[in-house]
Formats: structure tokens, sequence, C-alpha cells
């Protein structure tokens, strides 16, 4: 018995260090996903390419996305957590290694690639890790975990990436040294942790059969999630993409950090608006970020064409609140409202959505912005957010009616 008491000791004591170590995994490499941000105008100059391929190589990291989520999604149930995390470590590691040595547009869109999959991948594994980490009766805190982690992951990754190309020698090949050294320390972490998948089988009993689909009839009450998830994630790739360029062009800010330091706003105050706002219902959530949506892009632009900084800030913090509200508040409606024996359908389905939203929107502003002008870009964007965010609110208020 004693003996039994001491190894459930030990077991908890590692739990205590796996769940940090985890979600700093899944903080490590949603970073490598910003730590281009500021550097999007540099690489422009020095590689000659337009504002069009500037948000097309931003928006090639959602392929990587898209196959780790319809092709591995469920690779750690089958292998195990701990050696696909490292997976996914190794294919965060060979990107970051692209990006180094990177010479061309193709070799940015190559790593942008491995970026996504090892985030898919990696993200996936620890969400599912730390659930497994935690007690049964506190399941609840593992999306908290999780989702505050992401987003504080994407922040630093903006922040420290525009303070080292401001103020340090090489801007576009030191961030990936100091990324590189993170990911190896995390990647020591997560080999010494416990594996929670009680007998993990072998490569040959995984399906690599996509699972997408919502039920009819949950159809309409998918609208206003899915809409909520794609509103969200188009504000959180706008800044991510575009944010510099719009600092350099319309409010004449240049400094690399600066364009860091407004991503890492808009993603801290998202972090910290998820764990405030946890115990708000998931169809409040989701309806309140949906009405947030129209005066934050309202907001955005007005910065833009009044030149005005302040204005930018402000708007930065309401769309960092939308983010959180959106995402955390629509993809527990999605869980809430799918049928148990489809529930990882329907919740990839909504993945799908925040991923088209994060990517496709971004190209849309890169080509209207080439045509015509970045300020006609944003009230095109904008427009187009006010749209879907009126229609989810009136599919989101009659489902709750």
């Amino acid at each position: 018995m004693a003996f039994r008491d001491l190894a459930q000791t030990q077991n908890e004591a590692g739990d205590v260090l796996a769940i940090p170590t985890v979600a700093a995994m899944i903080a490590v490499l949603f970073a490598g996903s910003t730590a281009l941000t500021p550097l999007y105008i540099i690489y422009k100059q020095q590689f000659g390419f337009s504002q069009i391929t500037l948000t097309l190589i931003y928006a090639v990291y959602v392929v990587g996305n898209l196959g780790a989520l319809l092709v591995f999604g469920g690779v750690s149930d089958v292998v195990g957590r701990r050696p696909t995390a490292l997976a996914a470590m190794i294919v965060a590691i060979v990107s970051a290694l692209i990006f180094l040595f990177a010479g061309n547009v193709v070799s940015l869109d190559v790593a942008r690639i491995l970026s996504g999959l090892g985030i898919g991948v990696g993200a996936g594994t620890g969400t599912a890790w730390i659930a497994e980490l935690l007690p049964a009766a506190d399941k609840s805190r593992a999306s908290v975990i999780t989702t505050s982690t992401n987003f504080l992951g994407l922040g630093f990754g903006s922040l420290i990436s525009g303070l080292l190309a401001q103020y340090e020698p090489w801007p576009l090949r030191l961030v990936f040294v100091v990324y590189l050294v993170a990911l190896a320390v995390v990647a020591v972490l997560v080999w010494r942790t416990r594996e929670t998948v009680a007998k993990p089988g072998g490569l040959g009993r995984i399906s690599m059969r996509p699972r997408l689909s919502v039920p009819q009839k949950i159809r309409t009450r998918f609208v206003a999630p899915a809409v909520t998830g794609f509103g969200a994630m188009a504000l959180v790739g706008f800044y991510a993409a575009l944010a510099p360029s719009i600092l350099a062009q319309q409010l004449h800010e240049t400094n690399h950090a600066v364009a860091g330091a407004l991503f890492f706003e808009l993603a801290i105050v998202a972090a910290a608006s998820i764990v405030a706002l946890m115990r708000v219902q998931s169809s409040k959530a989701m309806l309140a970020a949906l009405a947030l949506m129209i005066p934050s892009v309202l907001v955005v632009v007005a910065a833009q064409m009044l030149a005005s900084m302040t204005l930018m800030i402000v708007a930065t913090a309401s769309c960092g609140v939308v983010a959180a509200l959106g995402y955390r508040g629509g993809l527990q409606v999605v869980n809430e409202i799918a049928p148990q024996d489809r529930r990882a359908e329907v919740v990839s389905s909504f993945f799908v959505c925040c991923f088209v939203g994060n990517a496709l929107p971004v190209i849309g502003i890169g080509v209207v912005s080439t045509y015509a002008s970045p300020v006609a870009a944003s009230l095109a964007f904008a427009a187009m957010i006010i749209a879907f965010a009126l229609v989810a609110l009136a599919f989101g208020l009659r489902q709750r009616r």
C-alpha cells in the first residue's frame, strides 16, 4: 500500500510539471506562426514581391493546418501523445531551419506549410494530452489552458521577433536561431513527459480518411458558431499578416518592434479575456463577439483613414476580445449542439471554417489593396465582416429564442 501511495504521489507530482510542459509546447509552436509578422515587410523589400504575394505567403500556412486536421487528426490517439508531439516538434524545427536559410518566396511557402502542419498536429495532440493529465473533475480547465496558451504563444512570437528585428543584427536570421533553441528545450521536456494513451498502437492502425460533416438536423444551428469562428480568425489573420504594412503605409510607423507589439496586444488581450470571461455562457459569448465585431472593424478602418495610432490601439484591444469570445464561444456552442457519436466530425468542420477565415479574407485584402488602395481593401474587409456578423447574429438569436 505504501509503495502504491508513493507511486501515485510521484505521478501527481509529474503531472504538475507535465501540464506546464505541454502548454509550453503549444505556446512555442504557435509562436512560430507569428514570428514572421514583423518580418513580412523586410522580406518584401529584400525579395521584391508584391502585396498579393505577401498575403499568399501568410495564407499558405493554412494548407498545413488543414493537412494536420484532415489527415493526421487522429494519429496521437493511436501511436500516443508523446511520439506525436515530438514529431510535431521535429516538423517545426525543419520549418525554422528553412526560414533561417530562406532565399526566395518558394522557401518561405514551404516553411509556412510545414509550420502550419506542425502547429496543427501539435496543438491537437497537446489539447487532448492536457485534458488527460487533468483530474477527471477539472476537465473544463483544459480548453481554457490550451486556448489561452495558444494566444500567448502567438503574442510572444510576434513581440520577440519585432524586438530582435529592430534592435539586434541579422533581422531575418536571429529570431529563428532563438526559436530553434526554444524548440529544442521544449522538445527535451516533452520527451520526459509521461504518456497518457494506455496502449499505443502501430502506424498501421492510423486512418487517413478525413472526417468532416454537419448533420442536417443541426445545420441551421451550426451557422452562427461557424461564422463567428470565421470572423474571429479573420481578424487575427488581418493583424498577423497586414498590420505591419498598415502601420508603415497609413500610420507612417516603420519600427518593427511596434509592429510586433501591436499583434502582441491583440493576443494578450485575447488570452486574458479567455481566462477572465471563462464563466460566461457559450451562446452569450458567441453573440457578444458577433455584436462587438461590427464596431471593432469600423474602428480599425477609422484608424487607417485618420492615421491615428490611438484608435489603432483601441481597435486592437477590441479585436482581441472578439477573437477570445468568438473562438471560445463558437467552439463550445459547436460541442454542445453536436451529436455525441459525430462530435469529432462537427468540431473538425468548425475548425475548417476558422482556418478558411484566417486565410481567405487576407488574400482578398491583398488583391484589392494592389489594384485599388489599402483603405479600400480594409473597407471591403469591414463590409464583409459586418455582413457575416449580422447574418450570424440573426441565426444565433433565432436559435436562442
